[in-house]
């Protein structure tokens, strides 16, 4: 078949995946399995299709599927023994209630690591609101601060969904996703706090209404009503996971690999799988008094809540599998390639996904489906292209959030604010945050590439 006419077809698809899951809400797992199954039987052979389907669903869940599901685990236990604010009031003694903004910044920056920026915000909403009392600083801007140091987080690095689907599909070496993800995330974060900081320069401080009971059931006390964990311990869960992440990809740099036992033991301690394995039973010893059954019924809503997560992954990897399948990546990378526009095109593809679905993780997914049959032409192949890629989608993936974004209506909803003020503060700031991410990505480019 025609090259352009499958570029016709594959443009077609991506279209209509935004209009069925915008405009007309259908559910995003049988909008992209449907799109898939026809954009295969158009451009490929009808017996091929099947089995392009079923190799895109499993390669994909084989790659990141246990560690999402373990990633979950922790962040849930995180939350339900404490350990979250345990870690927000440690952070906010270093920096000083006068620096208010400054804590509640590093502390949504901080928790969103192991956690869900959503889930955060909502466990940490009762402490920003009680620094806003005490500060008098305006809700706006203190809301603005930790939704976006959440995020600047939870779009870059696993094992968000995003960046850990994103990582599966494009190959990405996870600890060096997440070490360098973790610097990018800071200027980002930082620009973010600054913007909101300049817009909220003339905002007065206003009376902080008071949340619905259903609001404030979201932030749950630790489990039976236990004592906050020691700040040392509450971290543990986060750090040791990430050392051994980021211990491993150091190690694995090294040629030629070395037949130490300590460092087979190393690599071992830091595959991904076994190294969030760690951080849940480091996460399980903050319980205290709790029986089996309640442990266990903590993993099972992880897992519950992991599912969906799964199933639009898995979703993604099948629509990336039938692109790849058509030889389009390569006929369309080929051209852009000679445009010049290298990291660019897939920073402009997770935006233009993310401000028309909503979801990060499904624009950062579905982006890395498209983009990853481009990556030679892209000259983005080699380790260093691939992680780089995979970061210029995560930064376009925060632009922008707003009302078509779950995470928009929870920081509105739970900080008492109007949509409007919302939009004009925390939206403009994800905006700022993307760009001075991808900003960040194309400096490391100039050592990396």
């Amino acid at each position: 078949m025609n090259d352009a006419l499958v570029l016709l077809f594959v443009l077609a698809s991506i279209v209509l995946i935004v209009l069925l899951t915008s405009k007309f809400k259908c559910n995003i797992f049988l909008s992209m399995f449907v799109v898939s199954l026809l954009l295969g039987i158009a451009a490929l052979p009808v017996n091929d299709v099947v089995p392009v389907i079923k190799e895109g669903f499993g390669g994909t869940m084989k790659s990141i599927g246990v560690i999402i599901i373990l990633g979950i685990m922790i962040g849930l236990l995180l939350e339900k023994t404490g350990a979250t604010l345990s870690m927000a009031l440690a952070i906010l003694r270093l920096t000083g209630k006068e620096r208010a903004g400054l804590s509640i910044g590093i502390t949504g920056f901080v928790t969103g690591i192991p956690i869900f920026c959503d889930s955060g915000f909502i466990v940490l909403s009762g402490l920003n609101r009680s620094l806003v009392q005490r500060t008098g600083k305006p809700m706006i801007y203190m809301a603005t601060l930790l939704a976006t140091g959440l995020y600047s987080v939870h779009c870059l690095i696993p094992p968000h969904p995003g960046a850990m689907a994103a990582a599966g599909l494009l190959k990405t070496n996870v600890g060096q996703l997440i070490g360098l993800g973790l610097l990018i995330a800071v200027p980002g974060a930082a620009a973010g706090f600054a913007w909101a900081r300049w817009m909220c320069r003339h905002e007065p401080a206003a009376a902080v209404p008071s949340p619905s009971e259903e609001v404030l059931a979201g932030a749950a006390l630790p489990l039976g009503g236990q004592a906050l964990p020691s700040t040392f311990r509450s971290f543990l869960p986060v750090l040791l996971p990430l050392a051994l992440l980021t211990l491993r990809s150091a190690i694995m740099l090294r040629s030629p690999a070395s037949d130490s036992t300590l460092e087979n033991a190393l690599l071992f301690l830091g595959s991904p799988e076994v190294a969030l394995l760690v951080g849940v039973g480091l996460a399980v010893t903050l319980c205290k008094r709790v029986d089996l059954a309640l442990l266990n019924e903590l993993f099972d809503k992880a897992i519950e809540k992991a599912g969906p997560i799964l199933v639009l992954t898995g979703a993604g990897g099948i629509f990336g599998a039938v692109i790849k399948a058509t030889g389009v990546g390569e006929y369309a990378g080929t051209y852009l390639a000679g445009t010049g526009c290298g990291l660019l095109i897939p920073f402009i593809m997770a935006a233009f996904l993310k401000t028309a679905l909503g979801s990060s993780t499904v624009a950062i997914m579905t982006a890395a489906s498209i983009v990853a049959p481009m990556l030679g032409a892209l000259h983005l192949e080699s380790e260093s292209g691939r992680l780089l890629a995979t970061l210029a989608m995560g930064s376009g993936s925060m632009i922008v959030s707003h009302a078509n974004d779950s995470y928009f209506w929870v920081v509105t909803r739970f900080s008492g604010l109007d949509a409007e003020q919302t939009l004009r503060v925390f939206t403009t700031a994800t905006l700022v945050t993307g760009i001075t991410a991808f900003l960040m990505v194309l400096l490391c480019s100039r050592f990396l590439l």
